[in-house]
């Protein structure tokens, strides 16, 4: 019988874990086999959403199975379990990304893993045996799973309070604490999930009011007791209490793994620290999963609990003495070891290997990617294979990327490579482009069953050779979501702005914002000049008050002045006079056709055309148009 049971009924994908006398815990193969089925039901039309359960009347999943982790790990193969963390936490990831529903059904125990596969969901339901805790640090680990990001994001200080307790959540708590979203008896479960296997229609699932929270009760309490910023902190306030929630809390810990505790409640802190995200999360914990067998306690944990089953583990640290920088050592970052969340090697035809492709393209290939590229020029891209032409690098790819001159190039390239592209492939352009062009081309790809996304981008040559690159896309969420490991790898940040031609809409709207504000900047500091204020007082004076911009803080345009800059080069582009002179061409373009008053994007536009057409500013920085002002009186023309 298998261990996992995934199949299609009516409009649903249905997935249900099939180990009862495991309490359904998840083997590395079931959770490959969750990922392929998530994949392939992606682009069905005929699956609406996708349902989760487990066998038996126990648990939806205790856990994951980790019996393979301790023998290869007690023989020195720390492999095999930094793989099975690598690919589970890819797989969280695309449960809570994916753009289908995905309904869970957390009866019994719910714990560590089966938290990972059923709590990233769009709508995870409990009832009155379910049972949500996460015991990692009783065996030497840390919540993982994305678990942290939950515990992070739960109310005040609940997140510590669970993270080092197993505290266990009944179906109140789960809600209150973020774990679920409703609550539905659980004798009305099989109606559900036929009514949206039948309908494939989430607004089905309706639930009821649900119990009682005891944990919002004692919210306060928790707050106070865990409070302290490290473990010490919140051990002392624990012993200096004699509540009963308290002594408790402290008998857990005291159990628990001491660095596993300590570092639990400092990934806590710093992932609330800024944007709290799920794969900033997993990135974190991933931290801690590729040292924890080597350098932790999990292989001795593991081994009192589970295995040996004496319940006597000799942890490395006293629970009282857990230097911090220990703690801080399980958490630094890896390097090239760091969580990517790559998936299998896709194939990529890229067509225009200039300044911004060729790197572009190389950064895909590093990562592991079969890129073949084309170029007119001839230029090649490090690590990539070289295509005859357009139509060759397009032939077969699960993604092809597009980096050209203009709109009209776009076009033709688009009506070439369009019809050699396999169905399901995605078009993705990320040339700056009008946004008629970028929607005409969208139709084209649709029409031939394409997937189309415009993602110009921000942050020039270097951002394409660090891959630190901005993206700004527009296009279907089924094509975003496809792409989007490959933004992860080109880039730092990519937002996604809406429909077709939403990226270009979005690009040109920045630029134009970059080009009036670089020239009002050079202006300003041209005054400064002429009113006898020294650029260093200028720039300590602007870039910390309401003068402040990009233009000047990042990218001053005053040579020795501020950060590292092109004007610190004699003016060699960063972003060339004429690029901008064509971003600020076709906002103006977009804004007659939107019938937009844009003023100042008009003027700087004009500025940049005589700057570079008639100054000899081709060539240079846009930010050279600094000298250009320096140079001139009030009254010429």
């Amino acid at each position: 019988m298998s261990d996992i049971l995934i199949r299609k009924v009516g409009r649903a994908g249905h997935i249900t874990l099939n180990r009862p006398k495991a309490l359904n815990a998840l083997s590395y193969d079931m959770c490959l086999a969750v990922e392929e089925a998530l994949e392939t039901w992606r682009d069905d039309d005929e699956v609406a959403l996708i349902l989760i359960d487990g066998a038996g009347d126990k648990a939806f999943c205790a856990g994951g199975d980790i019996a393979e982790m301790y023998h290869t790990g007690a023989k020195g193969d720390f492999d095999y379990g930094r793989q099975f963390w690598r690919d589970e936490y890819r797989m969280n990831a695309k449960l809570n990304e994916y753009p289908k529903p995905i309904v869970s059904f957390l009866h019994g125990f719910t714990m560590g893993g089966g938290v990972g596969l059923g709590c990233h969901g769009s709508h995870r339901v409990v009832g009155d045996s379910s049972k949500i805790s996460m015991p990692e640090c009783a065996i030497g680990f840390i919540p993982d799973v994305g678990g942290s990001y939950l515990l992070a994001k739960a109310p005040g200080r609940l997140g510590e309070y669970l993270g080092t307790t197993a505290a266990r959540m009944g179906p109140g708590d789960a809600i209150y604490a973020g774990f679920a979203d409703l609550y539905a008896p659980e004798d009305t479960w099989d109606a559900l999930k036929s009514q949206l296997q039948s309908t494939g229609d989430i607004s089905v699932l309706v639930g009821q009011e649900p119990p009682a929270s005891p944990m919002q009760a004692q919210q306060a309490e928790i707050d106070a007791l865990f409070m302290g910023e490290a473990l010490q902190d919140v051990l002392n306030t624990l012993n200096g209490s004699d509540s009963p929630l308290a002594q408790k809390a402290l008998k857990a810990i005291q159990a628990n793994a001491p660095l596993s505790t300590a570092t639990t409640i400092e990934a806590l802190h710093r992932l609330r620290v800024g944007e709290i995200t799920l794969r900033k999360a997993l990135e974190l914990e991933f931290r801690v999963s590729h040292r924890i067998m080597e350098h932790g306690d999990f292989l001795e944990g593991i081994r009192a609990l589970i295995i040996d089953k004496d319940k006597s583990p000799k942890w490395q640290h006293a629970t009282s003495a857990v230097p911090a920088v220990d703690v801080s050592r399980m958490l630094m970052p890896l390097g090239k070891d760091k969580l990517d969340f790559r998936e299998k090697a896709m194939k990529i035809g890229f067509i225009g290997l200039g300044n911004m492709g060729a790197p572009m393209a190389a950064n895909l290939a590093k990562a592991g990617h079969e890129v073949a590229g084309f170029d007119v020029a001839g230029t090649k891209a490090e690590g990539t294979s070289v295509a005859e032409s357009a139509i060759v690098a397009a032939d077969g790819a699960d993604v092809v990327i597009t980096m050209l001159p203009n709109g009209t190039i776009l076009r033709s390239v688009a009506d070439e490579v369009i019809p050699a592209m396999k169905p399901g492939a995605v078009l993705l352009d990320c040339s700056t482009v009008d946004v008629d062009s970028a929607r005409a081309v969208a139709e084209l790809a649709a029409a031939a069953g394409l997937g189309a996304l415009d993602a110009p981008v921000s942050g020039g040559i270097g951002g394409a050779a660090g891959g630190t690159l901005t993206f700004m896309i527009g296009g279907s969420d089924e094509a975003y979501a496809k792409a989007k490991p490959l933004f992860d790898i080109m880039g730092q940040k990519s937002v996604h702005c809406g429909a077709a031609g939403a990226g270009q809409a979005a690009k040109i709207c920045n630029n134009m914002i970059l080009g009036v504000t670089m020239v009002a900047t050079c202006e300003a500091f041209a005054l400064a000049d002429k009113l006898g204020l020294s650029r260093e007082a200028m720039f300590d004076v602007v870039s910390t008050s309401s003068g402040y911009s990009w233009s000047m803080n990042a990218y001053c345009p005053a040579p020795g002045v501020g950060p590292q800059s092109p004007s610190d080069n004699d003016y060699t582009p960063g972003f060339a006079s004429e690029l901008m002179l064509k971003d600020l061409r076709l906002s103006q373009q977009a804004a007659e056709g939107a019938d937009a008053d844009t003023p100042m994007g008009q003027k700087a536009m004009e500025l940049y055309r005589q700057f570079v057409e008639n100054e000899g500013g081709q060539g240079r920085d846009f930010s050279a148009m600094l000298p250009r002002f320096e140079a001139r009186g009030r009254d010429q023309d």
